[in-house]
């Protein structure tokens, strides 16, 4: 034992006097390579190991010495014993004194990854393996991996001449990186791992293997692993999407950003975006791998990395927005969950309606979610039109076409991702995000801090509604409100119906659309699909409930809102088909959800004034429209009276209905939408069977429940107190109509005296011709302020101000100064007060007060 204490001064050349451990280590290794490892001497220096672990650091150091000399020495043989050697020591000692040896073993091992020989990296990375996969009592305070992550990194990026070499090297590397994740994520003290600096490399040598695979597929059933199976484990690709997976499912809370960055700015550098099956596949399997409560990171991600990309070509802005709108799609399904509670790895079921859990989404990232996605879709629109407002000037018009459409692409996935993520939301955070949109919306005569419409022009402020519209239908797909005040409150219902108003026919359909999602609570407007004379309703089986004492108050609210834009959305000129066929499901469905007896007596009072408003034709509408309008009213009531369940409403209208098959079918929605139906020249009054008449219905309705009066009452739109506000004259008309009213003098009697008559009065109450006047001049507005120079409409305000004080000095003036006396004015003129008499001759009074 002396002689092992003093080693340091005992001669090399003396082998009976070498120390112990040497003479173990030495006798492990044959005289030929070739031999092997001997057993016995190596179970000999094994159970010294054990009996003195001491010693462990000194024969960890001393085979690490000899495996130097032999790489030097190209002594291959010789490094594979020392390894196994190393390896069983690994595996049988488990003490406080391993900590020394496992240097040593690490310094070996990095000594066989910087060699250049193939087998020798594949030997190391072999043995860093065995060793990443004991589990150590203790954690280490001191150990770094800063060398095996970039030398496991630069092997996954092998470029070997040998197809076949260059497999296994690449293998090794993923290998290598798998062994240094398990052994570092469960370590609180190696927690450096996920660092910037490292994922940088891990990430990218996982995926640059995954993206060299030939076959894609593998990754589009992405809760089945690829290397699941044995002919994987030689797989690089395989491989390494087996660790990606691994390494995302023990990111912690805090590192998924770290995580997911490597991953986006590989797929720009690689030009991954256009395609984007690749990014596909990559972002399907972070999501099913990651923890559920994590998905939101991923998504806020993709949507920073939208934002950076702003300017990039269209197919690589739609390539990102498909891609997030796979993650919210996986997000809503709640697959995580599933997956990680599924015994099979190769069976996985999802339910077909889901919503994204609430602890998905914190704070404001909803609706930054969507403020995201909706200034994207108008940075869509504005290159859109940009480059059609250059299209005489661009070399090629099949380019610019190409790029318009590129753009649609993108708009439609935008659109498509909204709906998506909106429609799987809980119902009160769907309420919120219908506000959030609609707020979004560009509508005529009210304010939009939103968008600015005077940039984009008449065509892109279009092109926005329409999409933004097209949108809210899929947010408000399946949305079930149990009050309908709560679902449609006036700030969503007064813009969603100043655009119903607008001369468009598509984006009437668009908010009927909506209206239907959000009214129909039951599912009926399938059954309900198509404008026809139903024969039967009850074999429809409709599903209705008996209607809540909230919405009885909603009706009595807004009620008359909704009658007038039904009515005036009747009459618009470039009505189609389909306006008429939504018009009818309209009527329809708030008959099945909201209709009591007060409301369908209201309900007929409409139909009846639409049918006038066909047969007068004070407007001079087309006869395809006034034609439309009747078979808009005989469809509506056949379905109210057998809604209703009264026989006599029901033969009434049968009769009608009857009489026109015969007589008059271009007045039935079954003849009048055919292509080329012949249209009559006029719709004649006086055959008065054709029509549905009030004072029959009245009778029909006569009796307990129904106020059957009231149908004596014609129908007029009611303006609703926002329109009344809209008309209200500005305090620069009413100050410029008081200064006329006093500065001029009392109107002669003659003027005072004007005859009143029933056509005065019928004028006076009469606002068709004020509403059409108002639009246009609204229209002109709007076109002067978005075509207008700067300086032009500068100087408007300007004057319009001038004279707006103007008028008020002279308002003022006349209410400050006394009026004129026998006695005299008080003047002041050049600091002295003079007193200035007026004779009573000379005074003007009123004639009023004269007698």
């Amino acid at each position: 034992m002396d002689s092992e204490n003093n080693e340091s001064g005992v001669c090399g050349c003396c082998g009976p006097l070498r120390p112990r451990y040497k003479r173990l280590v030495d006798n492990i290794f044959p005289e030929d390579p070739k031999d092997g490892l001997s057993k016995s001497d190596m179970e000999k220096l094994t159970f010294y190991a054990v009996s003195a672990p001491e010693k462990l650091d000194r024969i960890g150091a001393y085979l690490a010495e000899k495996l130097s000399r032999d790489v030097v020495r190209h002594r291959y043989g010789n490094v594979v014993i020392a390894m196994e050697a190393l390896d069983q020591l690994l595996m049988a000692c488990h003490s406080q004194s391993i900590k020394p040896f496992v240097e040593s073993f690490l310094h070996m091992v990095a000594k066989l990854l910087e060699s250049r020989e193939p087998d020798l990296q594949v030997l190391g990375t072999n043995s860093f393996v065995k060793f990443a996969n004991i589990e150590e009592d203790t954690p280490s305070y001191h150990r770094r991996y800063d060398f095996f992550v970039s030398q496991f990194s630069a092997m996954c990026h092998s470029t070997h001449e040998d197809q076949e070499t260059r497999t296994r090297i690449r293998v090794a590397g993923i290998k290598g990186l798998q062994g240094v994740v398990r052994k570092t994520v469960n370590d609180e003290l190696q927690a450096i791992i996920w660092e910037p600096q490292h994922m940088d490399k891990l990430i990218p040598s996982m995926l640059f293997n995954m993206q060299d695979s030939e076959d894609l597929d593998r990754a589009g059933h992405p809760n089945t692993p690829s290397g699941a199976g044995q002919d994987g484990e030689e797989n690089p690709s395989a491989l390494a999407e087996n660790c990606f997976r691994e390494l995302l499912g023990r990111a912690a809370y805090g590192n998924m950003n770290n995580a997911v960055r490597p991953v986006l700015v590989h797929l720009d550098n690689h030009h991954l975006w256009d395609p984007n099956e690749f990014a596909v596949s990559c972002f399907r399997i972070i999501m099913y791998s990651i923890q559920a409560q994590h998905s939101h990171h991923v998504i806020q991600q993709v949507l920073n990395h939208l934002d950076t990309n702003n300017k990039n070509t269209p197919r690589v802005r739609a390539g990102i927005v498909q891609v997030l709108l796979e993650t919210v799609a996986i997000a809503a399904k709640g697959s995580v969950g599933m997956i990680q509670g599924s015994k099979r790895s190769d069976v996985f079921t999802f339910e077909s309606e889901c919503t994204i859990p609430p602890n998905l989404w914190l704070g404001p990232t909803v609706l930054e979610v969507f403020n995201t996605l909706l200034k994207h879709l108008r940075m869509s629109v504005d290159f859109e039109l940009g480059d059609s407002s250059r299209r005489n000037s661009a070399s090629s018009v099949s380019s610019v076409r190409g790029k318009e459409s590129e753009e649609r692409i993108v708009q439609n996935a935008i659109i498509q991702t909204i709906g998506f993520f909106g429609g799987n939301l809980p119902d009160y955070q769907r309420a919120e995000v219908m506000m959030f949109i609609m707020g979004k919306v560009p509508v005529y005569g009210t304010p939009c801090h939103a968008l600015d419409t005077v940039k984009i022009g008449h065509q892109g402020t279009k092109r926005i509604q329409t999409m933004l519209l097209s949108s809210l239908i899929m947010v408000t797909s399946g949305f079930k409100s149990k009050s309908m005040a709560a679902a449609l409150p006036p700030p969503f219902l007064d813009p969603l119906f100043s655009i119903s108003l607008m001369e468009d026919s598509e984006l009437r359909q668009l908010v009927f659309e909506i209206l239907h999602n959000i009214l129909d609570r039951h599912d009926n407007r399938a059954k309900l699909r198509g404008i026809r004379i139903i024969p039967n309703v009850s074999a429809l089986k409709i599903k209705r409930e008996k209607i809540s004492k909230q919405d009885v108050a909603f009706m009595k609210k807004h009620g008359q809102q909704l009658y007038r834009h039904i009515y005036l959305g009747c009459k618009e000129e470039d009505n189609v088909h389909k306006n008429f066929e939504l018009l009818f499901t309209t009527l329809a469905i708030l008959t099945i959800e909201l209709a009591n007896e007060e409301v369908v007596i209201d309900l007929i009072r409409l139909a009846i004034a639409l049918q006038e408003m066909a047969l007068n034709n004070e407007e001079n509408l087309p006869m395809f429209i006034r034609c439309g309008i009747m078979a808009l009213v005989a469809a509506y009531l056949n379905f109210l009276s057998q809604m209703i369940a009264n026989p006599p409403f029901c033969q009434h209208v049968s009769k009608v209905i009857e009489l026109r098959n015969m007589d008059a079918p271009y007045l039935l929605p079954e003849h009048i939408f055919r292509d080329k139906c012949p249209l009559p020249e006029s719709l004649d009054k006086e055959d008065s069977q054709l029509y549905f008449q009030t004072a029959d219905m009245a009778e029909c309705l006569a009796g307990p429940g129904y106020n059957a009066e009231r149908l004596s009452i014609p129908y007029v739109p009611q303006v609703t107190g926002e329109e009344r506000l809209s008309r209200r004259p500005s305090f620069v008309d009413t100050v410029s109509l008081q200064v006329d009213i006093i500065s001029n003098s009392l109107p002669e009697k003659s003027q005072l005296a004007e005859e009143i008559t029933f056509e005065t009065l019928k004028k006076a109450i009469d606002t068709t011709g004020l509403e059409e006047q108002e639009r246009a001049k609204r229209r002109q507005v709007m076109e002067k302020f978005q075509k207008a120079p700067f300086e032009e409409i500068a100087a408007h305000c300007e004057s319009k101000a001038n004279m707006l004080h103007d008028r008020l000095a002279q308002i003022f003036e006349l209410t400050i100064r006394p009026p004129p006396s026998p006695s005299g004015v008080v003047s002041i003129s050049a600091g002295h007060t003079q007193h200035q008499s007026v004779p009573v001759y000379e005074m003007k009074f009123p004639d009023l007060c004269v007698y």
